[in-house]
């Protein structure tokens, strides 16, 4: 605080306007705070894939998922879904421009998780060995 400077700062990190407003933030987290887009759009930067290419890259994930999370992530325009008319149809997917934007995002917020790795597990464990028994995890 600067010398000169004797107010206090009420104002919030970050606004969306009104008391009640969310400006969107809960449908993107909602959507890359679900289990699946994130690695999808994280795969889905390193180049054009097809289906099989992106279930084999996201170990874990079923077929039903990963047809529910392209789709959505088509419908949020961060992924573009293109059908070759082919027998069997071919199906490529790729990330938008949008999607490309999102990923700069995801590397911070890796670069911050790396960078603070060690930091929270620590934490974690200080707070676990005076709340045994919290079933938090």
């Amino acid at each position: 605080m600067s010398v000169g400077h004797t107010a206090v700062t009420t104002e919030p990190l970050v606004s969306c306007g009104g008391e009640h407003e969310d400006c969107g933030i809960r449908e993107v987290l909602d959507r890359i705070g679900d289990k699946w887009s994130v690695l999808v759009v994280v795969e889905l930067a390193q180049g054009v894939r097809r289906f099989r290419q992106l279930q084999r890259a996201v170990p874990g994930i079923s077929q039903r998922m990963l047809t529910l999370t392209v789709r959505r992530l088509e419908r949020d325009g961060l992924v573009r879904r293109t059908v070759y008319p082919t027998i069997p149809p071919q199906v490529e997917y790729e990330l938008t421009s949008m999607g490309h934007s999102l990923t700069h995002l995801l590397k911070a917020m890796a670069d911050w998780s790396a960078a603070h790795r060690e930091a929270i597990a620590a934490s974690r464990r200080t707070w676990d060995a005076a709340n045994p028994g919290s079933g938090i995890r």
